[in-house]
C-alpha cells in the first residue's frame, strides 16, 4: 500500500506547496495549516526535489509558471521517477483556458486549480483527491488479459514486467479492472472514481484514459481499455 493511502489523519499529511511569489506561497502555507496539514515550501523546481528527497510529501501543489523549469515540466519529472510518480500532484495556475487544462493533465497533475481560489475551495481539493488515492477496500488480485493487479501491493504488472502509473491512472485502472466488461460513461466514472463531490470536467475522463493507454501500449495491453462509441469505456479481454 502506498504511503498516501496509509496516511488519512490530517495532521500527518505534509503538503508541498512550489510557489515562486513569496506572498502567495506564504498565504497558502497559512490555509492549509489552518486546515490542519503539514506544510513544506519550496519556491522553485530545484528546491522542490531537494524538498522531496529531504521528505516524501503526501501531495504536491505546483504552480505553472516557476522561474527555473515549469511546473508542467517538474511534474513530467516526478512521474517518470520511479520514486515519485504515484504523488498526487495539483497543478495552479492562473490558465483558465481549457486546452491549458488538459495540457497540465496530460503533463501529469491529477487536478487543475485555477487562480484566484479560496483557501477552503484549496484545501477541499486535496481532501478529494486524497481521499481518491486510498484504496476502496478490495485487497484481492485480479488478472485478465495478461494484465494484474495486485491491489494490497498497488501494483500493476504486464506478463510479469512492472507497469508504472501515476495515481490517477491507478485508481482508474482499479476500478475498470474490478468491473470488468461492463461500459461506464465519463460521468459515471468521475463520479466512482474522482468522487461525486470533485469540481472536474468530463474531459478529465479522456485525459487520463490516454494517459493510461500509453502507460499500457508497449505490452499491447491498451487494447484492453476499449471506448464506446457514444457510450463510454469499458475494460474487457474480448474484442469490441
Amino acid at each position: 500500500m502506498n504511503r498516501q493511502a496509509a496516511r488519512l489523519r490530517k495532521e500527518e499529511t505534509l503538503i508541498l506547496v512550489v510557489e515562486d511569489e513569496q506572498p502567495i506561497r506564504d498565504l497558502i502555507a497559512f490555509g492549509l495549516r489552518r486546515a490542519g496539514f503539514q506544510v513544506a515550501l519550496a519556491e522553485d523546481s530545484r528546491a522542490a526535489r531537494a524538498s522531496i528527497a529531504n521528505r516524501r510529501p503526501d501531495l504536491v501543489l505546483v504552480d505553472w509558471m516557476l522561474p527555473d523549469t515549469s511546473g508542467l515540466e517538474l511534474t513530467r519529472q516526478l512521474r517518470k521517477d520511479p520514486n515519485t510518480r504515484d504523488i498526487p500532484v495539483i497543478m495552479l495556475t492562473a490558465r483558465a483556458d481549457e486546452s491549458d487544462k488538459v495540457t497540465g493533465l496530460e503533463g501529469g497533475a491529477d487536478d487543475y486549480v485555477t487562480k484566484p481560489f479560496s483557501a477552503r475551495e484549496l484545501a477541499a481539493r486535496i481532501q478529494a483527491l486524497l481521499r481518491r488515492m486510498a484504496p476502496a477496500g478490495a485487497e484481492g488480485r485480479v488478472e485478465i488479459g495478461g494484465l494484474a493487479l495486485d491491489q494490497a501491493g498497488h501494483r500493476v504488472t504486464a506478463d510479469g514486467r512492472a507497469i508504472g502509473l501515476g495515481p490517477t491512472e491507478y485508481r482508474l485502472l482499479a476500478f475498470l479492472m474490478t468491473h470488468a466488461d461492463r461500459v461506464y460513461s465519463r460521468g459515471q466514472l468521475l463520479d466512482r472514481v474522482w468522487g461525486g463531490n470533485v469540481y472536474v470536467e468530463e474531459r478529465t475522463v479522456d485525459v487520463h484514459i490516454r494517459r493510461l493507454r500509453k502507460a499500457l501500449e508497449a505490452g499491447g495491453h491498451d487494447r484492453l481499455i476499449q471506448t464506446v462509441r457514444g457510450a463510454g469505456y469499458r475494460f474487457s479481454a474480448q474484442d469490441g
